[in-house]
């Protein structure tokens, strides 16, 4: 599975990118609003750290002018992936940019049904939004287990699952199992994988009885 960050923070993409961990990003508008900086600085920066890719979203929502903001976001690196909504316009200009070279990632997604319009659409990720659909009382790893189901009876179909609003690291290894090819998460949900009491614990003991031999490495 392919990790990408799900911010648009520069410190914390640096500093977690630095680890091999980050496989590319995502961001949207309100991950730009929280930055307070300019949107097409932003994602180029961030282009010029990750080498993988780089999802920014179209702020429109009809059909001409999605395609003509797709085309500039395209245009500011080679790994910038154009995201748009999982609507009949969004859909229309994910075809049209598809067809054109330009990678799509389709967000907003909450069914099977619209993630396989998706797929027909030409998007290259579909982003199925598990955290607000748990948040409504509604299994969102279902919807997962769903769209992999789907995708994978038809070897046509090369759009990737890019498991999207996730809260907890609980989500991401249950895609993971469910056989999701990325997930997206938030700075604080990577950090929060590398934790657990017993690995604090047995480290501190290790540390414990190094000292107590005297020894040094370096």
């Amino acid at each position: 599975m392919k990790f990408f960050l799900d911010t648009a923070e520069i410190n914390d993409i640096r500093e977690l990118a630095a680890s091999g961990l980050v496989d590319g990003i995502t961001t949207n508008p309100s991950l730009v609003l929280k930055s307070g900086r300019q949107f097409v600085d932003v994602v180029r920066e961030i282009c010029e750290i990750v080498p993988g890719p780089v999802s920014a979203e179209v702020i429109s929502t009809d059909h001409e002018t999605m395609l003509a903001e797709g085309r500039k976001l395209a245009k500011i690196a080679a790994n910038v992936v154009v995201k748009v909504p999982l609507t009949p316009d969004g859909l229309k200009t994910c075809n049209k940019l598809s067809k054109e070279g330009t990678k799509v990632n389709v967000t907003l997604c909450f069914t099977p049904a619209q993630a396989l319009l998706a797929a027909k659409s030409g998007a290259a990720y579909i982003s199925p939004f598990v955290g607000r659909l748990d948040d409504i009382g509604t299994d969102g790893m279902k919807l997962i287990a769903d769209v992999v189901q789907i995708y994978r009876a038809y070897a046509h179909i090369k759009t990737e699952v890019l498991v999207a609003s996730v809260r907890h690291p609980i989500h991401i290894i249950e895609a993971a199992k469910l056989g999701a090819d990325v997930a997206t998460m938030p700075p604080s949900v990577l950090r929060q994988m590398f934790n657990h009491p017993l690995t604090d614990k047995g480290l501190a003991a290790f540390l414990a009885d190094w000292a107590k031999t005297g020894q040094k490495i370096l």
